[in-house]
């Protein structure tokens, strides 16, 4: 939201504050979170490459040793799709009470806590598989919830915390991302609900923080208009931007260990090197759009819809567009590498597009609206990642052109409706004063 009728606030430092400060911690955090949530779409490469069961009598002893060693589980790619996209089911029922629940209650506590829940879980794993694919599954399952409750309560965050002005930079920073239970003591240590209660931040920074949100954080108690927000297309332009962003983003995920293995037969170290490759560059991209995205608003070189609608179209169809090259791209390693990292990277424009534009139409409600776009963007990835386990097991050969396909459809069909719909200024059931009720 542009502030017309304000003075602007006294600027203070920028990377030297606390605000930043928080948004990295907040990205070390999310870090963690990937890379737990991610690891086993790695490993399981290597978990399941065989198709020997164990102890099968033609088995010579170095592979028996070898599997005492490096279990190897016989899991069919319907079983590792479900496997996939467990997580995510305990992620999607969190969505929308942790959302709520951020309006009410610590979030210092929550995050800290699902931080820690989550990472004592990812130690669990490989004993779980041991003991069976059941097991797996939930111990991912509620992981996945602990992880969704980091990814929901901290987004509730900026209310208090980021001036209008300093959105984009601060959200993409956070986002564009045994370690895991040590920064869920440091979070406890180092973050505050509200940053006139940190004891470490200087007073400019604190007026002007509070100067910029003046009209913007009202009570966290006030009745939610749920009616309003079912009727909002804005609100709905956010939520099918974000599951299709989701959507890309889980087949990111799950796909680029298999596809490199399958297509590229690259080794599991160069496997794990090139997977990782798309995440720094993403990271990089995140980075520079909401540097950018910024940078328009606060020159008034371009208004904060137009903003908002460049990033979710460039967030969404450069995608599309860069794995549309990879169906048609001969067998050119290196050339497969390129698109398949800008494939996955282009997406963080979405960062400093839809993913952020509740801020502007509700930020009385970001919580819990957050909560109910992630909530349906997460239904994109318990989809994307369940039918890819099936496309794969059914027809290996022609599940790259399938999936590859069903990213453009869905990526175009969102991207239309977002930039028919998607506004920037504060719905009137948004605003202070309006009391619609349920």
């Amino acid at each position: 939201m542009q502030m017309d009728n304000q003075v602007p606030p006294k600027k203070v430092p920028t990377f030297c504050s606390l605000r930043y400060g928080l948004s990295f911690l907040l990205h070390f955090c999310n870090t963690i979170i990937m890379s737990q949530m991610i690891c086993l779409n790695l490993t399981i490469v290597a978990m399941v490459n065989r198709t020997n069961p164990h102890g099968l009598p033609n088995t010579s002893t170095k592979e028996l040793l070898d599997n005492i060693k490096n279990p190897v589980y016989n899991w069919s790619p319907e079983i590792q799709g479900v496997i996939f996209s467990s997580i995510f089911y305990g992620v999607l029922f969190t969505q929308v009470p942790v959302g709520y629940l951020s309006r009410i209650y610590s979030i210092k506590k929550m995050v800290g806590s699902a931080l820690f829940l989550s990472s004592l879980l990812c130690l669990f794993i490989p004993l779980a598989a041991e003991i069976g694919v059941t097991f797996v599954i939930t111990c991912r399952v509620v992981q996945g919830a602990a992880q969704g409750t980091v990814s929901a309560a901290q987004h509730a965050i900026w209310i208090k915390w980021s001036p209008p002005l300093e959105r984009g930079r601060l959200t993409s920073v956070s986002l564009s991302g045994a370690c895991g239970c040590a920064l869920s003591l440091l979070w406890f240590v180092l973050f505050y609900d509200d940053p006139k209660d940190h004891p470490c931040m200087n007073i400019s920074e604190k007026e002007y923080i509070a100067t910029s949100l003046t009209q913007q954080v009202g009570s966290s108690r006030q009745s939610l208009p749920i009616k309003a927000m079912l009727k909002s297309l804005p609100l709905w332009a956010i939520s099918f931007g974000t599951f299709a962003f989701q959507w890309t983003n889980n087949i990111m995920i799950l796909f680029t260990p298999v596809f490199l293995d399958s297509k590229l037969h690259v080794s599991i170290k160069q496997n794990g090197l090139l997977s990782a490759l798309p995440y720094l560059f993403a990271w990089m991209i995140g980075i520079i759009a909401g540097e950018t995205a910024d940078f328009l608003l606060s020159r008034n070189i371009l208004s904060i819809v137009i903003i908002r609608k460049l990033f979710t179209t460039l967030g969404l169809l450069l995608p599309a567009f860069f794995y549309m090259c990879l169906c048609y791209l001969d067998s050119s390693f290196y050339g497969s590498i390129i698109f398949l990292v800008l494939a996955n990277a282009t997406g963080s424009f979405c960062l400093s597009g839809i993913i952020i534009n509740v801020l502007d139409i509700a930020p009385r409600y970001y919580g819990f609206l957050k909560g109910v776009t992630n909530l349906i963007g997460m239904l994109g990835a318990v989809i994307s990642s369940t039918l890819i386990g099936v496309i794969l097991g059914q027809d290996p050969e022609s599940s790259l052109f399938k999936t590859f396909y069903l990213i453009v459809a869905v990526n175009v069909i969102s991207l239309i409706f977002c930039l028919v719909f998607i506004k920037a200024e504060i719905e009137d059931w948004a605003k202070e004063g309006q009391h619609t009720r349920l």
